[in-house]
């Protein structure tokens, strides 16, 4: 078998599959920017949203960090996977901009 992924024949967002007689590209995980395999602990670095921990990427919660991210009056911050979004807290709902009461 010669091993195809010593060319490196993949896009930048791929890693590449060795098989018997050919190979595949497969896609990184979405924590990656860049990876060797498969999954979060083979990135060559973190997307925007996620942080190197214990070797791989995880998620950054924005709604926990020090600094508020949603500032708006009666917002409330849900975590996403590498985001986070403002939402409207319980009672409240999106009016030009603002919560406003409902």
């Amino acid at each position: 078998d010669l091993d195809e992924c010593a060319s490196s024949p993949c896009k930048d967002h791929q890693y590449c599959l060795n098989t018997d007689g050919s190979f595949s590209c497969k896609v990184c995980d979405a924590s990656c920017i860049g990876c060797t395999g498969e999954g979060s602990d083979k990135c060559k670095t973190c997307a925007s949203g996620y942080i190197n921990e214990d070797e791989k990427c995880t998620d950054i919660d924005e709604c926990n960090l020090p600094e508020k991210v949603c500032v708006k009056e009666n917002q409330d911050c849900v975590n996403t996977s590498g985001s986070y979004k403002c939402v409207c807290s319980e009672g409240f709902e999106e009016k030009d901009g603002t919560c406003v009461q409902t």
